[in-house]
Formats: C-alpha cells, sequence, structure tokens
C-alpha cells in the first residue's frame, strides 16, 4: 500500500514579491499556513500537529523578517524529508518592481534601517542573503510581470498539477421567505418546479427524502433545469480560478427551503464532487417553520 506523505510547503523570496498573496491562496487551499515562521520554530510546530488525524498539509513563509541564516534553514528542510515532502517556492521579483510596489504600498523593508533607507541597497542584501534559499527552491516564480489572479494561478499549476483542491464549493439550500444568503455568490431560484408541498403525503417530507426527489426529477423541466445550471457552472469555474478565485457559494432557493431547493442542492453538489475536491453542502432553513 502506498502511503501519501504529509506536504510541507516553504514560500520565500524577496520582500513585495507577492509571499503574502500566495501563503493566502495555500490557506484558502486547505493548508495550515503560518507567516514569518521563526525557523528554529518549525521542529517543534510539526511535532505540535503530529497527532492530528489525517495527511498533514502545512505551509509557512520564511524569509528576511525571519532569519539571516539561510544555509542552516535549507539544512533544516532537509530532516523533515522523511515524514513530509518538502517543497520551496522562491517567489522573486525586479528590483525597479519590488520599489515601485513599495512605493505604492508605503511598507517599511525589514533591512530599510541598516541601508539608511536605501532600498535598492537593502533589496540587495537580502537577494545575497536569501540565495541558499533560492539554489535548494523546487520552484522559482518571478512576479515582475504578472497579476496576483496570474500568481495563484501558476501556484496551482505547479503544486497541485491540476484544479481539482483549488476550489472551495459551497451549495446552500434556503427559503425565499427567510431571505436570501448573504454570502452567497449565486443565487439560483428554483420557485419554478412544480412543488411537492402541495402533496399532502410529501409536505412533510424534505428533499432529502427518496418519494420528494423523485417526484421533482419526474418532471422534465427539473432535469433541464439541473442540466442548464451544471453546463452553466462547469463553464464558469475553471474562469473564476483563472482570476484567482478559490471559493464560491451557490445559494438556491424555493420558498420554504424544504423541498425543491434541497433536491437541487444535493444534486449539484453530488455532480460537484466527481470534479473537485472541497465541496459541502448546506440546507439553511430545512425543517424550519
Amino acid at each position: 500500500m502506498i502511503v501519501e506523505k504529509n506536504e510541507l510547503i516553504v514560500i520565500t523570496g524577496l520582500s513585495g514579491a507577492g509571499k503574502s498573496s500566495a501563503i493566502g491562496f495555500l490557506e484558502d487551499a486547505g493548508y495550515y499556513c503560518i507567516d514569518n515562521m521563526p525557523p528554529a520554530l518549525l521542529s517543534t510546530f510539526l511535532d505540535l500537529i503530529e497527532n492530528r488525524q489525517g495527511k498533514k498539509r502545512v505551509a509557512v513563509v520564511i524569509d528576511a523578517r525571519s532569519t539571516e541564516d539561510f544555509n542552516s534553514v535549507s539544512e533544516m528542510l532537509n530532516t523533515f524529508e522523511e515524514n513530509y515532502e518538502v517543497r520551496v517556492v522562491y517567489l522573486d521579483t525586479k528590483t525597479n518592481t519590488a520599489l515601485s510596489r513599495y512605493k505604492l504600498t508605503r511598507r517599511k523593508h525589514p533591512y530599510a534601517d541598516r541601508f539608511n533607507g536605501d532600498i535598492t541597497a537593502a533589496l540587495e542584501y537580502e537577494k545575497e542573503i536569501l540565495s541558499p534559499l533560492r539554489i535548494r527552491a523546487d520552484h522559482i516564480i518571478d512576479t515582475s510581470d504578472i497579476t496576483e489572479s496570474r500568481l495563484k494561478n501558476r501556484l496551482a499549476e505547479i503544486l497541485f498539477g491540476n484544479d481539482r483542491e483549488i476550489m472551495n464549493i459551497h451549495v446552500i439550500s434556503f427559503g425565499f421567505k427567510h431571505g436570501i444568503p448573504n454570502d452567497a455568490d449565486f443565487v439560483i431560484d428554483v420557485r419554478c418546479l412544480p412543488n411537492p408541498y402541495w402533496l399532502e403525503s410529501l409536505r412533510k417530507k424534505t428533499g432529502l427524502d427518496e418519494e420528494v426527489k423523485k417526484y421533482i426529477f419526474s418532471f422534465e423541466e427539473s432535469n433541464q433545469l439541473l442540466e442548464k445550471l451544471i453546463d452553466m457552472l462547469d463553464f464558469l469555474n475553471p474562469l473564476y480560478i483563472k482570476e484567482g478565485k478559490s471559493q464560491i457559494v451557490f445559494a438556491v432557493g424555493c420558498t420554504g427551503g424544504n423541498h425543491r431547493s434541497v433536491a437541487i442542492a444535493e444534486a449539484l453538489k453530488e455532480h460537484f464532487c466527481k470534479r473537485w475536491g472541497n465541496v459541502s453542502v448546506n440546507h439553511r432553513d430545512i425543517n424550519r417553520n
């Protein structure tokens, strides 16, 4: 039996190269993330999470704020390879691009005081001390001419190989009479479908019950609506990933949130699970009086 190794992804590189965006993307993708991790504490941290169930997926940022001894950081990472698949991603950027970003954000470079505010000199020194990790890096990404969304897309390509685990899809069923969910990206109204509520035998059941599902999908319009929704959403999700979006909420509503919306939401979840790794469903108003 092949046992999957735990994952440890180290994000490093120059100040202003996009490390915060990268670690935010990995957090959205389900990694346990820590920014500005002191290297001396990394081993202790991994020991602390050792008893957590399931595969450990950890991502940390180690950069010039954490240490100046990157030779020992590189050697330390080698000691974790027995239990972790260790990958180092180095984010690079051109000096003039970094300078422009610092002027835009007005943030202070970690070594600005050492060089009397000369950011160019601080960046050159930072490049020098980071060179052991740049040599050790599994992937180097120059972020000088790419957008934040393109950076996330590039990380997905090199770390995951595909986009299955990138997108977090949440499907919510709800009743319009109880209000539309505030966090919905899409609101889908299925009140156009035949309503099981008007059948006495189905009134007290929900869209999770087989009898209700059979009733709803016994109508051609229900199947056609589901098919068209799936076609549209399958088209849109990859486009959202390209734009750097990692979470999307589909809210499916009927009158009370018990029957039609529940059945359609379950059908969408079942379909999405075939393509995407992180899919959940929540029936907000089910059995709500």
